[in-house]
């Protein structure tokens, strides 16, 4: 069994997605879309958007472990993959500890969570893990078919990369706004990185290894900060930005494209498409 999400995919919200939209993605030429925000385990969305398309890979970012117990994923896991065989791709993850009443155990959470798909028969080369320090990214080479990070750069994704090794899936998301005034596209993609990221632990410890500073990432993030973490300017500009992930080690990079209002994405997702060359 092999999964093949291609280049490039979307990264969207599930109370964003419908199986219309997974079908204009899939026409654009995208090669994956990601559903966010820990969506419960009986997978119905995911399986909504695979009947809805033909050959778009759907993978999950993520199923969260702490509130999903992986007796429940698992069937949901094999009904999707009978019915859709190498179209999709169960991304789990801990999460962050502010998620939970629980943490105390994060690392030891994960093995045993990772055990418990072993048992029931969840087959490495169908899963991914969200991973950002060494550590989990370890465990993502060994026991899935490769790490999602989340809230990355392109130098996240150069070091991982080093540390995965060749044959890993490396799959990052990076937000994007498509808007080539910088202050009008910080103002939109500041309060989604502000808010919850830079008051998660997990998160900030991740961006400190990366060097960047405390005073970067208090008050919202500074300038710098947002830039290389929210993507913005002409449609080449942002493609640009994620091909440097490409570049840097990734497989395959996934956008989320923010838009003001909740409008529609799917106007910026086709001028995206175009500037990557797959629309």
């Amino acid at each position: 069994m092999t999964v093949s999400p291609g280049r490039y995919g979307v990264w969207r919200h599930a109370t964003g997605l419908s199986p219309q939209l997974a079908r204009e993605i899939e026409s654009l030429g995208f090669g994956a879309v990601w559903i966010g925000g820990s969506p419960p385990g009986d997978l119905k969305l995911a399986e909504d958007l695979l009947d809805a398309t033909t050959s778009l890979v759907v993978a999950t970012g993520i199923v969260n472990m702490w509130t999903t117990p992986a007796d429940e994923v698992a069937p949901s896991y094999h009904r999707i993959a009978e019915r859709h065989p190498d179209r999709f791709l169960l991304g789990v993850g801990i999460g962050h500890p502010e998620a939970t009443g629980d943490y105390s155990r994060p690392y030891a959470t994960i093995v045993e969570y990772l055990d418990r798909l072993d048992a029931l028969d969840v087959p490495v080369a169908g899963r991914a893990l969200a991973a950002l320090g060494p550590k989990v990214l370890d465990v993502s080479r060994d026991r899935t078919a490769g790490a999602h990070p989340y809230l990355t750069t392109p130098e996240h994704t150069r070091s991982a990369r080093e540390q995965l090794g060749d044959g890993v899936l490396l799959a990052p998301e990076h937000k994007v706004v498509l808007d080539d005034d910088p202050e009008s596209a910080r103002a939109l993609g500041r309060p989604v990185v502000q808010r919850p990221y830079l008051g998660l632990r997990n998160y900030r410890a991740n961006l400190l290894r990366l060097g960047w500073a405390e005073s970067d990432l208090d008050d919202g993030g500074t300038d710098a900060l947002i830039d290389a973490l929210v993507a913005h300017g002409t449609p080449e500009q942002v493609a640009a930005r994620l091909d440097e992930h490409l570049a840097a080690g990734a497989d395959h990079v996934c956008a989320q494209v923010l838009t003001r209002g909740m409008r529609d994405p799917e106007p910026d997702l086709g001028r995206l498409a175009s500037a990557l060359g797959i629309g």
